[in-house]
């Protein structure tokens, strides 16, 4: 039997298509190759605009841009980078235990905050290639080191599927891959990430 091989540009365009028309890729929707801007919270994202520039504008990211305001990252998310940050959506903080997000918006409350939004921040700019390849270099999942110091793991569910344990143990998908922003990328994740403590 003669084996036939994919070339690598053939899976490009075919990612490039699936991002052009809004296909899905196991539940997560493919974001251009081509760093266009794409469709997040009802919103173009921008990759000429910064992180927190193009947030304030998804209608799905209205929790996590108040949780930044309040914890006084601004600032920091709008350096220069790059960052890659793990976004949580609405419905992410919403399946929290009852009065999280409250409690956590209080300004005596601020330190916890910032360590946990810190949390979902990590140095570089990682794109889907990049976790991939060192999800495949690490025999299956890679350690990332977020700003806060923490530590994530990032692991392959499926070929085109990545997902995030936190040090709990608890897992988010990527629901929405590489939104480019001029200091960073966006992964969109269904679940917020907790730190141990």
């Amino acid at each position: 039997m003669k084996r036939i091989s994919i070339k690598t540009p053939l899976i490009a365009g075919l990612l490039t298509l699936a991002a052009a028309t809004g296909l899905m890729l196991n539940g997560a929707q493919a974001a251009s190759m081509s760093h266009d801007s794409i469709m997040v919270g009802g919103q173009s994202m921008s990759p000429s605009k910064d992180i927190i520039d193009n947030a304030v504008n998804s209608a799905d990211h209205t929790t996590l841009v108040a949780a930044v305001k309040a914890a006084g990252l601004v600032d920091t998310l709008k350096g220069k980078g790059p960052f890659t940050v793990f976004a949580p959506v609405n419905s992410a903080f919403t399946a929290l235990p009852a009065g999280t997000v409250d409690t956590l918006l209080k300004p005596e409350n601020k330190a916890t905050l910032t360590k946990i939004l810190t949390y979902h921040v990590v140095s570089g700019k990682l794109d889907m290639a990049t976790l991939a390849e060192k999800i495949k270099a690490g025999g299956g999942k890679t350690e990332l080191t977020t700003v806060s110091g923490g530590k994530l793991w990032a692991m392959m569910n499926g070929p085109h599927n990545i997902t995030i344990k936190d040090e709990k143990g608890d897992v988010a998908d990527i629901s929405t891959y590489d939104v480019y922003q001029s200091n960073g990328v966006i992964q969109v994740i269904d679940k917020v990430l907790m730190p141990k403590s």
